[in-house]
């Protein structure tokens, strides 16, 4: 049997509070200490698992459950994942923290105000407007991590800070190592 094992992180936090910025920056760091990563931004992977979302609870239910068993199925095969999603309901986090045996959630801390404010895809715009419903930290509920191994503040800190705290505060992350016997 094989015994390598990656880890996964999940950066979590409200729709343009940052996540995907702070974990390209991550991404970077880890790669200048020689550690490889695959980052899944819930963006880019919806459009494989669910290319015609509509956002309705039990769609999201779905998403994140898939999104879960292929970080599972990437981390069993030795892979180090970075996963950029709102995972608005701490059930989906725990979930991965209940499957992975190296696992840690970052908030990624920003306040509502300014999230709405930097809207980079115009997603409060379109749900104040009513094109969009079901957006976390609007019109549907964002459950924060209630004990995560690392928090960033994006209204107070850069990319490259928010990497820092990370890997300072987590540190199986730059573990380059991993066992094949």
């Amino acid at each position: 049997m094989d015994k390598r094992s990656g880890w996964v992180l999940w950066l979590t936090g409200l729709p343009a509070s940052g996540k995907t910025t702070v974990a390209q920056a991550l991404k970077h760091k880890l790669s200048e200490r020689g550690v490889a990563t695959t980052l899944l931004d819930s963006d880019e992977v919806r459009q494989i698992l669910a290319p015609n979302a509509a956002y309705t609870p039990a769609e999201r239910d779905q998403f994140y459950a898939r999104l879960v068993d292929f970080a599972v199925e990437r981390a069993r095969a030795g892979e180090h994942v970075i996963i950029a999603a709102t995972g608005s309901q701490r059930r989906y986090r725990a979930a991965a923290r209940a499957r992975i045996a190296r696992f840690a959630e970052v908030w990624v801390r920003c306040p509502a105000a300014i999230c709405r404010a930097r809207d980079p895809k115009g997603l409060y715009a379109q749900a104040s407007a009513g094109v969009i419903s079901n957006l976390p930290g609007l019109d549907a509920g964002y459950e924060p991590p209630e004990t995560p191994e690392a928090i960033v503040d994006t209204d107070r800190q850069t990319p490259e800070q928010a990497a820092e705290i990370v890997l300072t505060r987590i540190p199986f992350l730059c573990d380059k190592a991993i066992s094949s016997s």
